[in-house]
């Protein structure tokens, strides 16, 4: 549910149960938050700021993301040598 706030740019979202928002199409449109698009969601003091992901992810950063997962070394270098 969107509801209009007096300043014309800020909107006011309800989060669902599963914690999700919806950002309203114009929004989306405006800033080209097409379907799949990566967003970063940083902490702020004022509360959280959400930017469209615009660099890829630096090769160091993709492994520990890899490796976050729980997976160990040995099954990450199986996986990329396709055993």
């Amino acid at each position: 549910m969107n509801l209009r706030n007096r300043n014309s740019e800020r909107l006011l979202m309800r989060i669902s149960e599963r914690g999700q928002i919806t950002i309203p199409k114009s929004l989306r449109e405006r800033f080209g938050l097409n379907h799949n698009v990566e967003v970063e969601v940083t902490p702020t003091e004022g509360g959280l700021l959400i930017q469209k992901r615009t660099v890829a992810m630096h090769p160091v950063e993709s492994v520990f993301a890899i490796l976050g997962q729980g997976d160990s070394t040995d099954d990450y270098i199986e996986e990329i040598r396709g055993r």
